[in-house]
């Protein structure tokens, strides 16, 4: 049965985010790739090589099933076309920036999310704006938004490598030249970032406090549940595959984090903030932080028992 949203109407609702808030994280989801790909050097993509399985799976796990899947989900719930919109562009996100520290926390395969993270961000500068126009064109509802947006694929493109590939690439750079100077600017980039990062989220919330409180309501189930099945699919493809419980873990938390804050960056760029579709995004991007840390925990204390 589909789901009922109010009689507003939802792509109305006007989410506070300016210009210079839209700059902000731009600048922070830049520094924060920045800041991961200091860790990551060519070896990691060479491990990935040399153990082909574990990157097809990870790249079919994030990149073909969550997105065909996400489809499947839209069609039978039933939402409302922006937020099936946000959907679909949230599961064509690569993986969240925090995805690294929750796969240490849940005593996963550390060097494989750092690898995946790098391998990830290096296709989705192609496969976020296809699997976003491939999936969203073949429901007619979320079709009609893409028609009057006229999404142009190549600015997607070029905003997703401005934001993720340049400073990836950079990062390596100053990690394989002068790697003694990657370990002291990462000793100190990372936990800034990500503290900005989160300031950034807990800034918007304040300013839209009101907008949540009110119509969070409407988006609520979907995104927890996108969210944990985003988990399942991750971990069960991994079990398919018969990976070890390290590779499962690991691999359900590349699935499960997706860079809500690029999702949000992208609506605000490409959809003058289509209401239900930030809504979604914004909530995204706030609730897998939990779930990632609370999964993270329960693994990590599962472990040591």
């Amino acid at each position: 049965m589909p789901l009922k949203t109010s009689t507003i109407n939802i792509d109305e609702i006007q989410i506070n985010f300016d210009t210079e808030a839209l700059w902000m994280l731009n600048i922070a989801l830049a520094i924060i790739m920045f800041g991961i790909s200091l860790d990551i050097t060519i070896d990691d993509f060479k491990r990935l090589i040399r153990n082909p399985k574990i990157l097809l799976v990870g790249i079919l796990s994030q990149f073909i099933l969550l997105p065909a899947l996400t489809f499947v989900l839209v069609l039978i719930l039933k939402p409302h076309p922006s937020f099936a919109l946000g959907m679909i562009l949230i599961a064509a996100c690569p993986g969240g920036n925090v995805s690294n520290f929750f796969s240490k926390m849940a005593k996963g395969n550390a060097a494989l999310s750092i690898s995946l993270t790098a391998f990830a961000t290096l296709i989705c500068i192609v496969l976020t704006p296809f699997n976003l126009k491939f999936w969203g064109s073949l429901y007619p509802p979320t079709n009609e938004i893409l028609q009057t947006v006229a999404l142009d694929a190549y600015e997607l493109t070029k905003l997703v490598l401005l934001i993720l590939g340049i400073p990836l690439v950079l990062g390596m750079l100053v990690n394989h030249y002068h790697p003694k100077m990657a370990k002291k600017i990462n000793t100190l980039l990372r936990p800034s970032s990500l503290l900005f990062f989160l300031l950034l989220i807990v800034i918007a919330l304040y300013d839209n406090a009101n907008i949540f409180k009110n119509y969070i309501h409407l988006v609520l189930f979907l995104v927890v549940f996108h969210n944990i099945f985003a988990y399942c699919i991750g971990y069960f493809t991994a079990k398919s595959f018969r990976l070890s419980e390290k590779d499962k873990r690991t691999i359900a938390v590349e699935t499960g984090i997706q860079n809500g804050g690029l999702g949000l960056l992208l609506i605000f760029s490409f959809f003058d903030g289509l209401g239900g579709m930030a809504l979604l995004a914004a909530f995204w991007g706030v609730w897998d932080i939990f779930s990632g840390m609370a999964l993270a925990t329960y693994w990590g204390r599962k472990n040591n028992k």
